[in-house]
């Protein structure tokens, strides 16, 4: 066999290879790879013909997470109960969630979406830390945030930053609105109904500690997805501190025996 005949013999076999590879690989690509415009620089998963799969129970979610402000930093509550539908998952959950030692956030929603955002969160703004030599605004970590938490559940931001207490509401939609005074959750109706009559600038720490527990024990009673413990936690400038879990039901007795010191104040009075 010539050389001429040979080299002729490899590049036709080369041509069959390539239209073989190209055969497949647009095949591969309007499989897998489809766009409207016929882009492929936008990749995105073929369409479904078929009907969606109902689910095999529905999800309900609740919870009762609050925060404002007041003159010593951000108070942030919240109870502890996790449900599924009609299930209590887990009684004894953390719906506040550390970020920094100045930031922490409470989660309303999906749990493992929640906790999955604030490592990253975390992660991001450690990150900006070392590579800025500070660290990233009360503001930058809101708007953080809403960028990425457009396809997941609302999250809410509380943190006491250099210039003053603030206090931040991240939705799933990319909202981000900024207050002195929010409650998120199945139970949050009744919880504002004590906050707003009992949260004012000028309370102490003990004080505010007094009024997000009550504001939670209002909610749990109420709300079936809402019970078990509540946690406080407390942020400043010097950083964030957590108060100890408390059972509900302590908050309770403590409203059982101030009722019968009032009754008894009452019948006294009346004598």
């Amino acid at each position: 066999m010539s050389e001429a005949t040979c080299l002729q013999s490899i590049l036709n076999l080369q041509s069959v290879w390539s239209n073989q590879d190209n055969q497949v690989t647009s095949h591969f690509s309007h499989d897998l790879f489809s766009t409207h415009s016929g882009d492929l620089s936008t990749p995105s998963l073929p369409s479904v013909s078929s009907q969606p799969v109902p689910l095999p129970f529905p999800l309900s979610h609740g919870t009762t997470t609050l925060a404002f402000i007041f003159q010593g930093g951000v108070l942030a509550a919240a109870d502890t109960r996790s449900s599924c539908s009609g299930l209590v998952a887990c009684p004894a959950a953390q719906k506040i969630l550390p970020i920094h030692s100045h930031l922490v956030g409470t989660t309303s929603g999906t749990s493992a979406d929640c906790a999955l955002w604030k490592r990253i969160l975390a992660r991001e703004l450690r990150l900006y830390q070392l590579r800025h030599g500070r660290r990233l605004s009360t503001r930058g970590a809101a708007k953080l945030l809403s960028h990425m938490l457009h396809p997941f559940k609302g999250t809410e931001l509380c943190v006491a930053s250099g210039f003053g207490p603030c206090l931040f509401y991240v939705c799933s939609d990319g909202t981000r609105l900024q207050g002195t005074l929010f409650s998120v959750g199945s139970g949050s109706p009744y919880a504002y109904s004590i906050l707003d009559q009992g949260v004012e600038w000028g309370l102490t720490v003990e004080e505010a500690t007094a009024i997000g527990r009550e504001a939670v024990y209002r909610a749990t009673h109420r709300d079936a997805y809402s019970g078990n413990c509540v946690d406080v936690y407390h942020v400043s400038s010097k950083g964030w501190t957590r108060r100890s879990r408390e059972d509900l039901k302590e908050e309770y007795y403590r409203e059982k025996e101030q009722r019968e010191k009032d009754k008894s104040r009452s019948t006294t009075g009346s004598e």
